[in-house]
């Protein structure tokens, strides 16, 4: 059975009510309109309380996923030099939301880091093995982390991030990961990559 997740900024996955698919059957249901919905929900709020809409936006994703033939024919092949590929759907100037497919070859690893905004990841195809980490500052290490827990999200599950949340992801099993994945408007000043070792952040 398909299953949602919330992960935290101290690294904690919580799980996430999943409503029933037949609740979500609509046919047609276009693109456009869950980019409509999403935009509408994301009004009600404040961008500093964007991070509370991701049950709402969890069930507009499960909609999309369920709904359109067209998003599962959406499958970006890696160049054979490379481990990942990424398909922008939906791209528009002044646009804040990032809306994309990304393709990850099995074995293929992120480096550990955070968004600087909140994110939701539905899987499409594979298993994408999360790793989560948490802040730990210290005064001669403002940016130490440690290694809290791993999730592994599968075909069907959808997991959201919080903005502060940080972790790292890779695609498990023997099938190429294929994610869909939707993410709030950038902050690049609160976007990380950490180094767990040194201890030490970059922008990512």
């Amino acid at each position: 059975m398909s299953k949602d997740w919330i992960i935290t900024e101290a690294g904690q996955c919580q799980i996430c009510p999943t409503p029933r698919a037949w609740d979500l059957l609509e046919t047609p249901y276009r693109f456009y309109r869950f980019l409509t919905e999403v935009e509408d929900s994301l009004k009600q709020i404040s961008p500093e309380q964007q991070g509370d809409c991701l049950p709402t936006l969890h069930q507009l994703v499960r909609k999309l996923v369920l709904n359109s033939y067209w998003l599962q024919t959406q499958r970006p092949t890696p160049h054979p030099t490379m481990t990942t590929a990424i398909l922008n759907l939906y791209d528009e100037i002044g646009y804040p939301l990032t809306v994309q497919i990304e393709t990850l070859l099995p074995g293929a690893t992120s480096p550990i880091h955070n968004h600087g905004t909140w994110g939701v990841v539905a899987v499409l195809q594979g298993q994408e093995k999360n790793t989560l980490w948490r802040r730990t500052p210290e005064p001669e290490s403002p940016d130490k982390i440690v290694w809290v827990t791993e999730k592994i999200v599968e075909d069907g599950d959808i997991v959201s991030f919080v903005p502060g949340a940080i972790h790292c992801v890779q695609a498990v099993g023997e099938k190429p990961l294929v994610t869909f994945n939707l993410y709030g408007e950038t902050q690049p000043q609160y976007r990380f990559e950490f180094d767990p070792i040194a201890h030490g952040a970059k922008h990512y």
